[in-house]
């Protein structure tokens, strides 16, 4: 059995840095399309798009599936999965610190009005 290597974070937000890349996915999200596609709106060569397409399939956001001679692409929603549970963590953390903080300005406001003459 061969092991695959688990994609990284890095390899996910590298590949989703780009523009034209989150674009590709943006199409993608309405379903499957192939390489012509995929370069029409952006203006690209299909070598380019081809490019851009390879550093998608890389971070595992996008599988590729040839039929005949034509490479039909669509979006692998475990990877987008992993880099929503990244975010989902520090959405947590970053809204309980501010829930804290809405919480400490509220007992000090309140704190000035039952002080005020």
């Amino acid at each position: 059995m061969v092991l695959q290597e688990t994609p990284t974070l890095d390899r996910v937000f590298y590949a989703l840095a780009n523009p034209s890349r989150r674009a590709m996915l943006r199409q993608l999200a309405a379903g499957r399309h192939n390489i012509s596609e995929l370069a029409q709106p952006l203006a690209m060569s299909f070598a380019g798009v081809s490019k851009h397409l390879k550093v998608l399939e890389e971070a595992g956001l996008v599988r590729r599936q040839v039929q005949g001679r034509s490479h039909v692409f669509e979006i692998d929603p475990a990877t987008l999965e992993t880099a929503e549970e990244w975010f989902n963590y520090y959405t947590e953390l970053w809204e309980a610190q501010l829930d804290n903080l809405d919480a400490v300005l509220k007992s000090g406001a309140n704190q000035s009005k039952a002080g005020s003459p």
